[in-house]
């Protein structure tokens, strides 16, 4: 059946030429977005839905999360807080409860954080592997990830296991690992950081994700400056993510590719490390997206509502640049052209703001504002 939404007060993503659009209307129809515009020439459609003067946005795209495991590190949260620097070998403690559990009970979290996510407007998850970190297990996270989200990454290379030597794991995540687990994703990332995967490691593996099929994507400069953006730039990735530490020569390099600095700001709320400068980024021309980084570490949040407005507060994005860095920006991160928007044709992914504007985002932190989520043209 096709709906149309009337009375939109601010319909935003519907129009190539302008963002925003006032006093508008959007017909859904097959799942699609069918038409978009002025709400007195709205045409004709099965049911209708009035939007009584609020504000229509596309569904989030959450273009970074880790949702296949098993357990929670509350008290890890709680040491951080208490003055504990963060570190990347806490990953090892979910490897181990991830191990541990059936397929039904890391499908049953899966579809929970998904639910999760789809209630606060997400409309598009991605979702890593990396807390297996054996054949078997990574293979069973790309598997169980890709009937329950939109899109898989495989991540083998998140953290050297302990029994292992960093080569001997390299040669297994580019070999054996990699050929289990290539069906079952889409893109390959590497955490290209100290206390993880140095620049030729990282290189190795990219190369050998590349020549599987997958697209290269990186967790990159996260805990301090190196050689992660450069790289993921020189592999033409979809996405450098974090970013957090930016030399003047990494917002250049990233302004002049394709590649998307996806800023993942409740990371930084969960960790107290420095907000990216986002600032810098979107001056110099990069594209950013916002994701966020929902995993049971380092940031156990599913609001993309949140992100936006940690990054209206502290990485001086304005409420406009945020909105579209967690809609359209987190689309052009998963190298997607048919959601993130509304203009017609994109998939009928719709939120119902209960607010007149996207401003209500920042400007209201912390409250419940969604009123009606569409995915796919069905009312979630």
């Amino acid at each position: 059946m096709s709906t149309v939404i009337t009375n939109i007060g601010e319909l935003a993503g519907a129009a190539e030429d302008r963002w925003l659009m006032k006093d508008a209307a959007l017909v859904i129809d097959g799942g699609r977005i069918a038409w978009a515009g002025p709400s007195r020439q709205a045409p004709a459609a099965d049911e209708a839905y009035d939007a009584g003067g609020r504000a229509v946005l596309p569904g989030f795209v959450d273009s970074h999360a880790h949702l296949v495991f098993a357990g929670e590190r509350a008290e890890e949260f709680a040491a951080r807080m208490s003055g504990r620097p963060y570190a990347a070998g806490g990953i090892r403690t979910t490897v181990e409860r991830t191990r541990a559990a059936s397929d039904a009970e890391l499908a049953a979290n899966v579809r929970r954080l998904v639910g999760e996510m789809a209630r606060q407007g997400t409309t598009t998850v991605e979702c890593k592997s990396g807390y297996g970190l054996t054949v078997e297990q990574e293979e069973r996270a790309v598997r169980i990830a890709a009937s329950l989200v939109d899109e898989v990454t495989f991540l083998g290379a998140h953290v050297v296991p302990a029994d292992m030597e960093p080569e001997e794991y390299v040669r297994l995540v580019t070999g054996p690992m990699l050929e289990a687990c290539a069906p079952h994703a889409r893109f390959v990332d590497v955490f290209c950081e100290r206390g993880a995967f140095d620049a030729d490691q990282t290189r190795e593996i990219l190369t050998a994700g590349r020549a599987a099929g997958l697209v290269p994507r990186l967790h990159a400069n996260q805990l301090g400056h190196g050689p992660g953006v450069a790289i993921a730039v020189e592999f033409d990735a979809a996405s450098a993510d974090h970013c957090t530490f930016l030399s003047d020569e990494d917002v250049a390099a990233l302004a002049g590719s394709r590649t998307v600095a996806t800023l993942l700001p409740a990371v930084e709320f969960s960790t107290r490390q420095p907000y990216p400068d986002a600032r810098a980024l979107i001056d110099a021309g990069a594209e950013v997206a916002l994701a966020t980084d929902c995993n049971p570490g380092s940031c156990y949040s599913s609001s993309m509502a949140f992100c936006v407005a940690l990054a209206v507060r502290e990485m001086r994005m304005t409420p406009e640049e945020a909105v579209r860095a967690a809609t359209e920006g987190g689309a052009k991160a998963l190298r997607r052209t048919d959601v993130g928007h509304l203009r017609p044709g994109a998939r009928a992914d719709v939120l119902v703001l209960d607010a007149p504007s996207h401003i209500h985002l920042a400007y209201r932190p912390g409250v419940p504002q969604v009123a009606r989520v569409w995915r796919n043209g069905r009312a979630v």
